[in-house]
């Protein structure tokens, strides 16, 4: 059985950083709404974050808008009305649910502040990444230049007609971000290893996007 957990190499190499991206769990049926798929997964994706060191993760309520909640526990969760997180407290974990739409990781290794945005076509349009840049800035004083940003397996033309993640990359030039890594798969050309809501036509289950600071 394949490792469904990944991490990325531009994430990896941040002292004090930890992310990953839990993919498609092999033998979980998630050909359904996503409330129930969501309950299925629940507990591979609880004892999987678990054993690569995160804590039960923040998360948010993830409307295809631009908002960013700044988060210091995991408190009363999901945060409503908003798609990114961004953090600089140790030890809390943040996390994103994606089928299709990119997972951002922003991180700034010189001050440890984080943020992760749920980015699709709606999220990508209204410049969520900006957003988690400018929330950053001003609530924990990080320099743009400072940032790395790595975005997630998502969907990519053919099989979506808009390349948001290209999107992504043009508002992280625009934003002024120091280092920017597209991990360039798309989710849709590999449905043995991703969820994909456009190719499994809704019902599908979710990956698990999860990024946190050391304690």
């Amino acid at each position: 059985m394949s490792d469904p957990c990944e991490t990325f190499p531009a994430l990896d190499a941040l002292p004090g950083i930890r992310a990953a991206f839990i993919a498609r769990i092999p033998g979980i049926d998630v050909a359904t709404d996503r409330e129930t798929a969501l309950a299925r997964l629940s507990e591979r994706h609880a004892s999987l974050a678990i054993s690569m060191g995160f804590g039960s993760p923040a998360l948010a309520e993830q409307i295809h808008g631009n908002h960013v909640a700044v988060v210091e526990a995991v408190g009363e969760y999901p945060a409503p009305g908003a798609d990114a997180l961004a953090s600089a407290t140790p030890g809390l974990t943040l996390g994103i649910y994606v089928a299709d739409c990119a997972a951002v990781y922003v991180v700034d290794p010189r001050l440890r502040a984080i943020a992760l945005a749920h980015s699709g076509r709606k999220g990508s349009e209204l410049n969520i990444l900006g957003n988690a840049v400018e929330t950053l800035r001003t609530q924990f004083g990080s320099a743009p230049a400072d940032l790395v940003v790595v975005v997630s397996p998502c969907i990519r033309p053919p099989h979506y007609e808009v390349d948001f993640a290209a999107m992504i990359a043009a508002q992280a030039c625009a934003a002024g971000v120091g280092a920017f890594h597209d991990a360039g798969v798309c989710t849709a050309s590999h449905p043995e290893r991703y969820y994909s809501y456009r190719r499994e036509l809704g019902k599908t289950g979710r990956m698990l996007a999860l990024l946190s600071i050391s304690a």
